[in-house]
């Protein structure tokens, strides 16, 4: 199979594309064909090996344990281990896989959902890592309905989906449109 591939730490320049053997599902583990998989900020520090500090929480201290890069992906599931029970082959799922640039990529299956049919697989793939991040610091914040929310470095990915989110449980900016805007003075 095809896959996006990096033997070393460094900039863009590190990744090629190569063929590599297809992953086989371990007892707890699906196969997924990869039809789209997400580009987090996360991807860029494993690319980079950077902060260094990453490197020594398990990532790989000289270069990355896994030669393939990504994690959220969308797919179709191909294969299923001995031991899966929430999905089977032909199944349309969304998650976190370790390596999906690729053609095909194993995952926990208690890393994966079933893709809701009103989402494509690219705007599936573009919401496990950094929605599920952007879900459970909202969820630690208790933000709920009348909640005043502000999200600092709401242009990011945990971001933008922390605003939405926040706004689909209820919560409000802090500056509400119907409060009293600043007025400049006539010079």
């Amino acid at each position: 199979m095809k896959a996006i591939t990096q033997d070393r730490y460094g900039s863009a320049d590190v990744l090629g594309l190569r063929d590599i053997d297809r992953p086989t599902a371990s007892d707890h583990e699906v196969v997924v064909r990869v039809h789209a998989a997400g580009l987090a900020r996360g991807v860029l520090h494993v690319m980079t090996g950077e902060p260094y500090l990453m490197r020594l929480m398990g990532f790989g201290l000289t270069k990355p344990k896994n030669p393939v890069p990504g994690m959220d992906v969308a797919g179709t599931v191909m294969e299923t281990g001995a031991q899966v029970t929430r999905f089977k082959a032909g199944d349309e799922v969304f998650g976190i896989a370790k390596g999906s640039y690729a053609e095909y990529a194993a995952a926990s299956e208690d890393k994966l959902s079933l893709k809701p049919e009103s989402l494509t697989f690219e705007q599936a793939a573009a919401i496990s890592v950094s929605g599920l991040t952007a879900l459970r610091a909202l969820d630690a914040a208790e933000v709920g309905p009348g909640s005043s929310v502000l999200v600092v470095g709401a242009s990011g990915n945990v971001g933008t989906h922390a605003v939405q989110i926040a706004v689909a449980l209820g919560a409000s900016s802090p500056v509400s449109p119907a409060a009293p805007r600043p007025t400049s003075s006539p010079r």
